[in-house]
């Protein structure tokens, strides 16, 4: 994926995300599926203007539903722990 915009879809605000965050100095993000671990430092790197140490991610399958007689699925989505290197910080509610 060349375009970095639509690498990073939305930080994952969550109990365990706050947690990891104060403690570890990292942060959850919601990527792309097709996304990989460089393009996702390069987009936070670009976009939040930090040095990223290591990026971690996760694949997801989405879940069956049903409505009805009809079956369907959520769709497949990806997580990434980003490690920021020391004395790195984003602030994702100060800008806001």
């Amino acid at each position: 994926m060349k375009d970095l915009l639509h690498v990073l879809r939305s930080p994952l605000i969550t109990e365990k995300g706050t947690l990891v965050s104060e403690e570890g100095n990292q942060f959850v993000f919601r990527v792309r599926p097709q996304a990989n671990k460089v393009e996702i430092r390069r987009a936070v790197e670009t976009f939040f203007k930090v040095k990223v140490e290591k990026v971690r991610t996760m694949n997801y399958l989405g879940k069956e539903r049903r409505v009805g007689k009809t079956l369907g699925r959520k769709p497949h989505w990806k997580k990434a722990y980003v490690t920021l290197a020391p004395g790195q910080k984003i602030d994702l509610f100060e800008s806001v």
